[in-house]
Formats: structure tokens, sequence, C-alpha cells
């Protein structure tokens, strides 16, 4: 059984202007660059019979090569923030090859859970900071309101496992499938 997701990988160019936006952000723990990704379908714990159907039904799936970029800063936890995010801008093909994805994950037999897709890419993950460091946070975050990285050309999606260290998730690729 391995813990694993379907996403996209980010252009060095990419994770570059993000680490610097991340510099300039207080978080209290960040995601190393080197895992710098966008969630498609987060399949969670799967056996491995049902993770060689997803391999093969995500195999499968085709999509053309798309642009895509991300715009603005945010936050997820409302008053009690837990995570820092880069946001990406409305993409009509990458909203097809999530839904894709989800619905390829779903034939192989995985559970996934039924939720909104919100593309972004974190940046950190943090215990509930105290009034102060919410405040500095959301002060930074408005900031950095105007950030943008990209455009660049999504040409492939990849499946990773994602294991539990010492300092965060580590991520090892399994697969990549790359677009028609």
């Amino acid at each position: 059984m391995m813990r694993v997701f379907l996403g996209l990988d980010l252009p060095e160019t990419v994770r570059s202007a993000l680490a610097v936006q991340q510099f300039l952000l207080p978080l209290p723990r960040r995601v190393p660059p080197e895992a710098f990704h966008l969630t498609l379908v987060f399949l969670g714990d799967v056996p491995d019979p049902r993770l060689d159907a997803a391999h093969e039904v995500f195999a499968a799936l085709r999509s053309p090569a798309f642009p895509l970029a991300l715009r603005g800063l945010g936050l997820f936890g409302g008053s009690r923030p837990r995570a820092a995010w880069a946001g990406v801008l409305p993409s009509d093909p990458l909203t097809r090859l999530q839904a894709a994805a989800e619905q390829a994950a779903r034939i192989a037999g995985v559970e996934v859970a039924a939720r909104r897709f919100v593309p972004h890419v974190t940046l950190g993950r943090f215990p509930v900071p105290d009034f102060a460091a919410t405040a500095r946070l959301e002060r930074a975050i408005a900031d950095g309101f105007a950030f943008a990285a990209g455009p660049w050309i999504v040409q492939d999606m990849v499946l990773w496992q994602s294991r539990s260290g010492h300092d965060g998730p580590v991520y090892t690729e399994l697969s990549r499938y790359p677009f028609s």
C-alpha cells in the first residue's frame, strides 16, 4: 500500500519565483522548493492492485499541452491559518484535466474525496500561529497579492508517492504521463 497523488510538476523558473516569494513571507514552516507541485487528485493510501489500475487509466488519459500561470497568494484556514499558497490563474484545460483525472481514479477503483478543486501550490504548512504572527502573515500575504509566475506549458502529469519525513512529506516520482 502506498500513499499517492497525481499532480503537475513545475519548471525550475517557477520554483525559483516561488522560493523567492516564500522567503519574503514570515512562514513558521516552509515547504522545500523541490517539493512544490500542483495536486490534481489526492488518492491517499492505495493498495497495489488499485495503484496498478490507476497507473493504467492515467497512462490512457489524453490531453493536449496547455499554458498555465500562477497569480496571487493566500492562506487556508480562515482566521486560524494553517497553510500558505500561491494561486493559479483560471484555466479551462486545467479544470478539464483535473476532472478527467478524478474520474479515471474512480474508474480504477480508488475512492477520491469529493471536494472542490482549488488549484494552488502550497508554500508552507504550520500549526495555527498566535494572533500577532497571524497578523504579520496576513499582512505579508496581502503585500504579495500581485505575485505572478509563468506562464509555462504543461506537458505532462506525475504520480508521486508521499511519505512522512522528519521535516514534512517527502515525494518520490513513480510515473510521468506525457500529454499528446
